[in-house]
């Protein structure tokens, strides 16, 4: 797919029919979150793909998709075939900005080791950026849901306690949803999104 049409055709989808992903889909999808930018090189990006139904409906419950259910929304995790897991390892960004090459002092505090800009949440950001639309190119959907939502996941999924839980990623073919009409780029956002040479341009 052109990825002009890639891009306008990418959009937050909860509703999933009942159609199966194939494993080489996931393979390719999951593929492009390891090829985003990382700061400094570290790669400190790492994934969990489930596909297994077992575990995708703990995940549902640990969400509180019944509640979502009763809200009357149709059910999310457990209709999609596929939920790529975002995480993200601070600690290998620490190890990196320590080695010699780098001077670690610029992007974290000396003494406190508190960093102006934890750049793990930036290289996570774009990895999650490039599921979403590697998703579409696969002519599937994609939606996000974030780490907070899901209770007890690093159990569930025997994540590392020092590894950050992102968000979940549903992967499916989208059911038919009530039509939305399109937000214009930077609508309700007072001055637009989009400056030129300065912020009053």
């Amino acid at each position: 797919m052109d990825f002009l049409q890639v891009l306008r055709h990418r959009r937050m989808v909860r509703s999933y029919r009942d159609a199966p992903v194939s494993a080489s889909q996931i393979a390719r999808i999951t593929a492009a979150g390891t090829r985003a930018p990382s700061a400094g090189g570290t790669k400190g990006q790492r994934f969990v793909v489930i596909t297994d139904p077992v575990i995708i409906s703990k995940l549902a419950a640990a969400a509180g998709e019944e509640d979502y259910v009763k809200r009357g929304f149709a059910p999310w995790l457990s209709a999609a075939p596929a939920i790529i897991v975002v995480c993200v390892d601070p600690t290998a960004y620490a190890e990196r900005y320590a080695r010699p090459d780098k001077e670690r002092s610029q992007v974290a505090d000396a003494v406190t080791g508190e960093w102006e800009v934890p750049y793990w949440w930036v290289d996570a950001g774009a990895s999650l950026m490039a599921i979403l639309l590697a998703a579409v190119d696969e002519e599937l959907a994609a939606g996000f849901l974030g780490g907070h939502a899901v209770d007890g996941s690093h159990e569930l999924l025997d994540i590392p306690e020092e590894v950050e839980v992102v968000g979940f990623v549903t992967i499916g073919h989208p059911a038919p949803e009530p039509r939305r009409q399109a937000a214009e780029p930077g609508a309700g956002v007072s001055g637009g999104v989009i400056h030129h040479d300065s912020w009053t341009s």
